[in-house]
């Protein structure tokens, strides 16, 4: 008789036992499910929402998201050093070019332009570097089908479109600038030769005229990278 009770409990335990293992394996699932939701919800209401500059994850939020905040990881440092060339790069430019209004602006602005454009090429290598460095670990990402619409659509707002933007505006926004240093350049080298006169240039020869508006030419036809690369320190990569 005992032996019969014995081997009730036995089975009995067992099947506690195997229930156990169960809840655990569905609680796991769970947790999954809902890093996954929480990290798709923040992507659709809080990233595609956010403009230029996205927000960092707190503490709480890198638990909640889970292993997913990895994937955060690529959108936010790139997006980081975006925000650096634009700031550091592209502003102090757009605005000594924006400040040229008369002639006599390209001869006093010249030096802190050029001093202001020198990195300019710099820039382009390093968003095309992190461009190249953010497809490659997106393409490692292992996302659920529903994850995987929402986060390829912030990756094109976040990294596609403003690297579409720069990596062709930069060189376009260093020739405009070497332009304009070579146009302070050469007024600087006619020294008493050229008078400026109610906001414009006067010289005694067609020869030098004739030079000058070739400069004049080249920059009307970069004249475009100003007004794109004011939209892009403004916020309008997108």
């Amino acid at each position: 008789m005992a032996s019969g009770i014995s081997r009730i409990w036995m089975r009995t335990g067992m099947l506690m036992v195997g229930a156990l293992v169960v809840l655990q394996l569905t609680a796991c699932g769970d947790k999954e499910g809902d890093q996954r939701k929480a990290f798709n919800d923040f992507l659709q209401n809080t990233v595609m929402r956010s403009g230029e500059h996205l927000p960092s994850l707190s503490e709480n939020q890198k638990q909640t998201f889970g292993n997913y905040a990895s994937d955060y990881a690529i959108l936010y440092g790139f997006s980081q050093q975006v925000n650096q060339a634009v700031e550091q790069g592209m502003r102090p430019v757009v605005d000594e070019l924006a400040a040229i209004r008369v002639p006599q602006d390209y001869l006093t602005r010249r030096d802190s332009l050029r001093q202001a454009s020198g990195n300019l090429s710099v820039l382009t290598q390093q968003i095309q570097s992190a461009k190249m460095q953010a497809d490659s670990s997106k393409a490692t990402l292992k996302q659920p089908d529903d994850l995987k619409k929402v986060y390829d659509s912030v990756y094109a707002k976040v990294v596609t479109q403003p690297a579409s933007t720069l990596i062709p505006l930069l060189p376009k926004l260093q020739a405009l600038s070497q332009t304009a240093v070579q146009t302070g350049d050469y007024l600087q080298s006619q020294g008493a030769r050229v008078s400026f006169n109610d906001g414009g240039v006067q010289f005694p020869t067609q020869e030098q005229a004739t030079q000058y508006n070739a400069l004049m030419t080249d920059l009307s036809g970069n004249a475009q990278a100003l007004t794109q690369a004011q939209s892009a320190v403004q916020g309008g990569l997108q």
